[in-house]
């Protein structure tokens, strides 16, 4: 195999570990009970969300060399730099990062070693995430080499017994929604936010490899993309489907950590608790490890390395130790307001990098992203309990896609007001990751 080639498995695998993590390993499982005989349906708008949105948001940073500020710079430099960051503070030490110590504890640790300390096992997580984090250039090839290929034996290995020795029936879908349900559960993962800034990472290990042309830098990362790609589909399909089976046994007040652990002890045995906790730790310290780095990269460039990428590194660690100590329901709960809000707009500036040359104006831009935005706001309150009933009867709102008119009709208001995206390329390439 030529050097190349290499490079490519070994990024494939580095991305698919990054991204696959706490929730790509609780939300599957989940889909499948509530959906049931439907969990293709569901599984289908998870895909979407999940790992279609993950290959465009790796295209537009591609596209853009990993410079965030490309990606969302032409909605003005002002509100590239505040999306960015609350991108990559809920990447980092609010929400993904914590979740993954949360969810290691939950239920790799706690199943076979009930009564241990929370914050001890944190600190020992977060231990191991800075020493394997503190140097980037070393990070893909630690995940990608080593991890990768152990945390795919074990999750294969659950999936094919569960497919031959299906633990009971599939029940009738618990839920109505269920292709949108799939979409809201593919969010979650925060697989598709992760991508723009992980690809970030990647991109910097290959230039240190010493792919100096962006082309092929782009050539490697996209071939890595679709490797990734299909790993994920085939493991959340097999995790999907395994929930489906107990779908008689359990309904939508399941823990979903809970869930995973009686899944695998059903199959496995006693055992399987001892296989759940490397599939678990493996998926989540490498999770952890990727987004730690690439919250250091991102900030330390956009202080134009006055925050040293160490310095980073350690203050992501320390605030994720606390926060994880929530445990995982109050993770989840925090997120899904705040990925409400975001997630529309982000979306929209993905979408327009990718097609960036065909798009002139950029009013088209900023009109739709605002809009978007606006659209993320009134969601976000909803998902809060505030009385906004107004966007359940919009386009496509079955389908959690409420936002999309919206935002179209935004866009096709900002082209009517002249500009060129000179000004803004200009101001894009100020803003560093």
């Amino acid at each position: 195999m030529n050097t190349k080639n290499k490079d490519i498995i070994i990024t494939g695998f580095a991305l698919f570990a990054m991204f696959f993590g706490a929730g790509n390993l609780i939300f599957p499982p989940y889909l499948g009970v509530i959906t049931g005989d439907k969990f293709l349906i569901g599984f289908l708008g998870f895909i979407i969300a999940d790992v279609g949105l993950s290959l465009l948001a790796i295209l537009a940073s591609a596209k853009s060399d990993g410079d965030t500020g490309r990606v969302f710079g032409r909605a003005g430099k002002l509100f590239a730099i505040i999306l960015g960051s609350a991108i990559m503070i809920c990447l980092g030490p609010l929400l993904a990062i914590p979740r993954t110590a949360a969810t290691t504890f939950e239920m790799g640790i706690i199943p076979l070693i009930p009564g241990f300390n929370a914050v001890l096992f944190s600190t020992i997580f977060f231990a191991i995430t800075l020493a394997l984090t503190i140097k980037p250039s070393k990070v893909v090839d630690i995940i990608g080499s080593y991890l990768t290929p152990a945390l795919l034996v074990c999750l294969l290995a659950l999936i094919v017994i569960g497919i031959i020795n299906p633990i009971g029936n599939l029940n009738a879908a618990s839920i109505e929604n269920v292709f949108s349900e799939g979409i809201l559960q593919g969010y979650q993962t925060l697989d598709a936010l992760g991508a723009i800034c992980l690809s970030a990472v990647l991109i910097k290990s290959l230039v240190q490899k010493g792919y100096k042309q962006e082309k092929d830098r782009v050539n490697i990362l996209l071939k890595a993309g679709f490797i990734a790609a299909l790993g994920l589909a085939l493991v959340y399909g097999g995790l999907t489907y395994l929930g489906a089976t107990v779908s008689t046994q359990y309904g939508v007040d399941v823990s979903q950590s809970a869930l995973i652990v009686a899944i695998t002890v059903a199959l496995l045995g006693t055992p399987g608790k001892v296989v759940l906790s490397l599939i678990v730790t493996l998926a989540c310290l490498t999770t952890a490890i990727g987004l730690t780095s690439a919250t250091a990269e991102y900030f330390s460039g956009l202080t134009k390395n006055k925050l040293k990428y160490e310095h980073i590194v350690i203050a992501v660690c320390l605030l994720s130790l606390v926060i994880s100590t929530l445990g995982v329901g109050a993770i989840i709960k925090i997120s899904a307001p705040i990925l409400s809000l975001i997630y529309p707009a982000t979306i929209v500036l993905i979408v327009m990098t990718i097609f960036n040359k065909y798009v002139n104006n950029d009013n088209i831009v900023k009109g739709a992203t605002y809009v978007a935005l606006l659209m993320g706001i009134f969601m976000a309150a909803k998902d809060l309990g505030v009385n906004i009933s107004f966007i359940d009867s919009l386009p496509f709102a079955s389908l959690g896609f409420c936002w999309l008119v919206p935002t179209i009709i935004g866009g096709g208001i900002g082209a009517f007001i002249k500009t060129s995206k000179t000004d803004s390329d200009e101001e894009s390439k100020e803003i560093a990751v």
